[in-house]
């Protein structure tokens, strides 16, 4: 009887282990917005005075570091893989032809990084999560909203500047293509209209736009001639454009222009034009209290495209460079 309770035991005891063990690697799985409290609680009031700082110094910065989150985000995941540098192993996603004379903001996250690692006593935050905190304080610093930004993630010790001339969605797309590109990341329509919005802020150049300009019909004729204005036939490439109205200023008038068919892109225009998303660019223009809470929704969800947590990945001494 002694023997048989012992296996019993030994049995419910082998059960509890085994569960246990599971839990704890579902758990190191996941992301958790208070990650950090106890290994830092200084980090994030760190990278929000550093992103402000920045800001108020330059407003475009604010859009230049939420595109880095979002193109770091739409290749191997939200890695933090898009900061790093050209070396004999690594072949750089700042080169790949979506990144290439356009994203920025990457000192700004060398700031941010130095100034995490002097209050944190050390590398205890990883360069992905600073892009993804980066992107909700600059989204908060240009009047829009503030979300509860979950954490965890770790930093790759790859890159993919092939990967990101596929799944970086180009602003040539039509708009099953978009569908498919997003699809693909585990995005929805919903989030496709709600990520395009992100270009409430920040400019394009002439040279992602002017096809729109000259060979297109769906665009408004007087708005199509105040933009060749800056952006000619011919020349011009880097000149620069506002994506809607109020550049600097997160609104929703981003939608309100795609619905007088004064998108900047190709790939915004698409957004209305007589397909299955029109109905949501409308509702945005006419609601933006249900912009402001639903693009913060996406964001999330965006940010949580295949992280590194728990043994995967590592902490970057240097956002730059991999760990040696």
């Amino acid at each position: 009887m002694g023997s048989k309770r012992g296996i019993i035991l030994y049995v419910v005891g082998l059960v509890l282990t085994i569960i246990l063990a599971y839990e704890t690697t579902s758990s190191s799985a996941q992301l958790s917005t208070n990650f950090y409290d106890y290994s830092c609680p200084a980090a994030l009031p760190a990278i929000k005075k550093v992103v402000e700082a920045a800001v108020m110094k330059e407003r475009r910065m604010g859009a230049s570091l939420l595109r880095l989150h979002f193109h770091d985000c739409f290749v191997q995941g939200c890695d933090g893989s898009i900061l790093l540098d050209s070396t004999d192993t690594i072949d750089s996603e700042k080169l790949a032809n979506p990144n290439v004379n356009s994203i920025r903001g990457f000192e700004v996250i060398d700031d941010i990084k130095a100034e995490v690692d002097r209050v944190c006593g050390g590398p205890v935050v990883s360069c992905a999560d600073i892009l993804a905190v980066a992107a909700r304080d600059s989204v908060a610093a240009l009047a829009g909203p503030s979300w509860e930004v979950p954490l965890g993630r770790k930093d790759s010790t790859t890159a993919n500047k092939d990967l990101a001339n596929n799944d970086i969605p180009p602003p040539f797309l039509d708009l099953p293509a978009l569908i498919t590109n997003f699809k693909n990341q585990g995005l929805d329509e919903r989030d496709l209209v709600l990520l395009s919005g992100a270009h409430t802020l920040g400019f394009a150049q002439c040279v992602t736009f002017r096809a729109r300009l000259y060979n297109e019909a769906n665009i408004d004729p007087a708005f199509a001639e105040m933009l060749k204005k800056a952006c000619p036939n011919t020349g011009g490439d880097s000149n620069l454009s506002p994506l809607d109205p109020s550049p600097s200023e997160f609104d929703n008038r981003y939608f309100s222009q795609l619905t007088s068919y004064k998108g900047v892109l190709h790939s915004d225009q698409e957004l209305f034009k007589g397909g299955s998303t029109d109905e949501l660019v409308s509702h945005y223009s006419r609601n933006g209290e249900a912009f402001t809470s639903d693009f913060a929704r996406s964001m999330i969800k965006m940010g949580n495209i295949k992280p590194l947590t728990g043994s995967q990945g590592q902490i970057r001494v240097n956002c730059r460079k991999v760990n040696q």
